[in-house]
């Protein structure tokens, strides 16, 4: 099937998957930026008290593995059904909390661990399952979700929020996740059932020590552990770093915006060659951009543009990672099993993300620089992203997965 025909003859799996996951799980985080400062504000509560909320999310990463297992198990659409349920209930719950921290604490807990059936790892099976050709541009379409409603949406919250309070601007978001959750469910497409031989997943006990006797796993895992520690930089640290390398406040706005627009660049460069060239030449060129980005930050060399290449490089990656993750997976394990490992893929990144947050801590108090942490992490990504040319072929079980698949 011609390349971009296939995309428009499975529409249904690719722009399901893109509302589903940006009236997900993700457009939380916009929503909680734009009412964290109201709350506190109201409610009397410490930026710290509230910061370390943040790291609770620490505790729905054991989550990820089971969401990922159920989609396997009972398909994407009654997986997702209870995180698109889940969000605008908890949104509704938010605004009307009293202002204990606990109360927060406890619905934040809640909304994260029920509402991750609505992220990629659940997700953006649809697409695999359906698109084989053009998987690599189909994830990247998918994974855009998020970004579409930060970049269109969010603003429109925050001005919302500015003029009528933070409660009516929960209330809001719970009916845009209840409106475009159910938009998706319902044209997403049924579970395809020639998409494998076993169309659904096995018994737990027969297919996990599969995935733990299969070497990809475990260098795809090491690599991404590797990989993922300087995250924390895009995710709280980068204002900071480019602050400390000399970058005034309007360069700073520049580079962020560079980040951005690296992202979203990365993503479809990405997605566009995983689908032309060897998948374990640009994951490995793809992952090894953010240690060049890295090492510049910690170089005596600030000037502008030695900063704002740094960034691009960053967001290159961040970008270019939502597309490979996916597309190695289904490439070694198949349909079968693909939100099973892609769950576990998912939880060692956010472990290895919260590895980072923990060494830029420990680095910062010992040297009161960034510079020691972005050269370990520079050394950390140049190798995880040598590990991914260990990776050159699909393991017996995908070759066969895709040989039913064209059968």
């Amino acid at each position: 099937m011609p390349y971009f025909r296939e995309l428009l003859v499975n529409w249904r799996a690719v722009l399901g998957a893109t509302i589903g996951l940006a009236s997900g799980f993700s457009a939380a985080n916009y929503v909680t930026s734009i009412m964290a400062p109201r709350m506190i504000a109201e409610f009397g509560w410490s930026r710290a008290e509230f910061a370390s909320v943040g790291s609770l999310s620490l505790l729905t990463i054991a989550f990820l593995p089971l969401a990922g297992r159920l989609a396997d198990v009972v398909g994407v659409r009654k997986t997702a059904l209870l995180g698109v349920t889940a969000m605008p209930v908890a949104f509704l719950a938010l605004s009307a909390q009293n202002g204990s921290l606990r109360v927060y604490i406890a619905l934040f807990l809640a909304q994260a661990i029920i509402c991750i059936t609505a992220t990629a790892t659940v997700l953006s099976r649809a697409v695999v399952q359906y698109i084989r050709n053009a998987r690599g541009l189909g994830l990247a379409i998918a994974a855009s979700g998020p970004a579409l409603t930060g970049a269109l949406l969010a603003p429109l919250l925050n001005n919302f929020v500015e003029a009528h309070g933070w409660r009516k601007g929960y209330v809001v978001a719970a009916v845009f996740a209840a409106v475009f959750g159910a938009v998706a469910l319902l044209i997403l497409p049924p579970e395809r059932k020639a998409a494998t031989a076993a169309p659904r997943a096995g018994r737990a006990r027969d297919d996990y020590p599969v995935i733990f006797r299969t070497p990809a796993f475990w260098v795809l895992g090491t690599a991404l552990l590797l990989c993922n520690l300087p995250q924390v930089i895009a995710l709280t640290q980068l204002n900071l770093i480019l602050m400390e390398n000399g970058a005034t406040p309007l360069q700073v706005s520049t580079m962020i915006s560079a980040f951005a627009t690296g992202t979203l660049v990365g993503r479809f460069l990405c997605g566009l060659a995983l689908d032309r060239f060897p998948a374990h030449l640009v994951s490995a060129i793809s992952m090894a951009l953010p240690s060049i980005g890295l090492f510049l930050l910690a170089s005596n060399v600030d000037t502008p543009l030695a900063l704002s290449s740094a960034v691009l490089l960053i967001g290159l990656a961040f970008g270019a990672e939502g597309d490979l993750v996916g597309y190695l997976v289904v490439r070694t394990f198949g349909v079968r099993i693909y939100s099973s490992v892609l769950g576990l893929m998912t939880a060692i990144i956010s472990t290895s993300s919260s590895l980072g947050a923990l060494l830029v801590g420990a680095t910062l108090a010992s040297t009161n620089t960034y510079v020691l942490f972005l050269r370990i992490c520079g050394v950390s990504v140049f190798v995880g992203s040598l590990l991914f040319l260990l990776l050159r072929k699909p393991a017996t079980e995908d070759r066969a997965a895709v040989a039913s698949e064209a059968g």
